[in-house]
């Protein structure tokens, strides 16, 4: 009818609306109990590792403490000319590689060597119980002939395999059981058949060890040295000087001395200490100030340290007051990776995006930042290696190793731990996030 008004319906009738809507899903308010559990034995494991690795780890690097920490020795050796072996490059290297050779045989751990100039080099050597008899080893040239009557010399140590000391069973004299390689079987057993019942001589660094007589025919590659061994331990000294090879050049000690460490044990141990409350001083700032994510990054502070000192140990890593200093800044920039990355969370949290959302995006906004930090200093830290010597490396070595494990913490391990809990609803309050 014309003048008639159609009638609503409205909320106050309680009458059905004739607009219908699509209900929503079931909204995902409780806690999930998988990542959570997940996210419990993650923090035990981090935390059970931390407290019961503290100590043998500790123990570990206390071996691997540099010279200017433990003390030892530095020593400076000149290399000489002589007929047949000039000093050359190649020479230099070789000599290295023997003095290094030595010295691990001899059961030093973390020993410097180093090239100085074009003749000379220097070795250092943390924590050697008897300085003299470490120098000794190094210097002794190590040059083993056999000779016979008439002279000539018919094998030299480049014909040695393996040296080891024994004990006659029998006699329980000590002795050096020598074996050949290939070549030098075939030449011993040529020698010893054709010499039956003449002596030959051993001569080591032209000193006559033993001349023993040729009762036959030697197949097989073997020969001792005895009867001029005191004792057991000579007997090992001089296989290890075998083992190891002669000097390819002669060398002339420039320069040796005793060094005490730089830090005495009251000073290191007040350092440690130092360093201790410092860092319970960032995992207080952490907490306080960043709240739940303080805790993910204190969590990660402590992977990163796992992780470090893991590598450290495994690569055998010398430590030394300017490489404590590198790992020092490195724990900074770890902390500072960290910083940006939840200040960029807390900026997306306040635009109002969902938790899981501000995550993904804060740390798409700060990987560009901490890549960029953490490149330009591992190009510093590669400049310093590169150009550097002795301590300046290992300051670089020890913070490129800080930096590369601090992002790996930081953009893995961090943005993992988040989203494990964003994804548990355990603490989804933006309160607890800073905002």
């Amino acid at each position: 009818m014309a003048g008639k008004k159609e009638k609503r319906t409205t909320a106050k009738t309680g009458q059905p609306s004739k607009r219908q809507t699509v209900p929503a899903g079931p909204k995902q308010t409780g806690i999930s109990w998988p990542e959570t559990v997940l996210f419990i034995v993650l923090v035990a494991a981090i935390l059970c590792a931390a407290v019961f690795l503290a100590k043998p780890v500790a123990g570990k690097l206390q071996g691997q403490l540099g010279l200017d920490l433990r003390g030892g020795v530095h020593v400076l050796y000149k290399a000489v000319p002589s007929e047949g072996a000039p000093v050359t490059d190649d020479a230099i290297d070789k000599l290295i590689g023997v003095f290094r050779n030595r010295i691990d045989a001899y059961g030093l751990t973390e020993p410097l060597f180093q090239k100085q100039g074009s003749d000379r080099v220097v070795v250092e050597l943390p924590g050697v119980k008897d300085p003299e008899e470490a120098i000794e080893l190094l210097g002794r040239t190590a040059h083993m002939e056999f000779k016979t009557e008439d002279g000539k010399t018919v094998l030299t140590g480049q014909h040695l395999e393996d040296a080891k000391a024994q004990l006659n069973p029998n006699s329980n004299e000590p002795f050096v059981a020598l074996t050949f390689n290939d070549e030098g079987a075939k030449i011993f057993e040529q020698i010893t058949t054709a010499n039956v019942g003449r002596r030959l001589a051993i001569y080591l660094d032209d000193n006559l060890v033993t001349a023993p007589v040729i009762n036959g025919p030697i197949a097989g590659g073997n020969a001792t040295i005895s009867g001029g061994y005191e004792s057991l331990e000579q007997a090992q000294s001089e296989a290890l000087l075998l083992r190891s090879g002669a000097l390819p050049v002669n060398v002339e000690l420039m320069e040796k001395r005793s060094i005490g460490p730089t830090l005495g044990q009251e000073s290191l141990e007040l350092s440690l200490k130092a360093g201790f409350i410092g860092i319970g001083a960032i995992l207080i700032f952490m907490l306080l100030f960043y709240r739940w994510p303080g805790i993910i990054a204190d969590l990660a502070l402590a992977v990163f340290g796992l992780i470090l000192v893991g590598i450290f140990i495994l690569i055998d890593t010398t430590l030394t007051l300017p490489g404590i200093a590198g790992i020092i800044l490195s724990i900074g920039m770890a902390v500072d990776s960290n910083i940006i990355i939840y200040e960029r969370l807390k900026e997306e949290l306040r635009a109002g995006k969902t938790l899981r959302s501000a995550i993904d995006a804060g740390f798409h906004n700060a990987f560009r930042a901490i890549l960029d930090s953490n490149v330009t200093t591992l190009i510093a830290a590669a400049v310093l290696y590169f150009l550097g010597t002795g301590p300046i490396r290992g300051f670089a070595v020890t913070l490129s190793i800080g930096i590369l494990v601090s992002m790996f913490t930081a953009i893995f391990f961090t943005r993992f731990v988040l989203h494990l809990v964003a994804k548990s609803r355990l603490v989804i309050n933006p309160k607890a996030y800073g905002v």
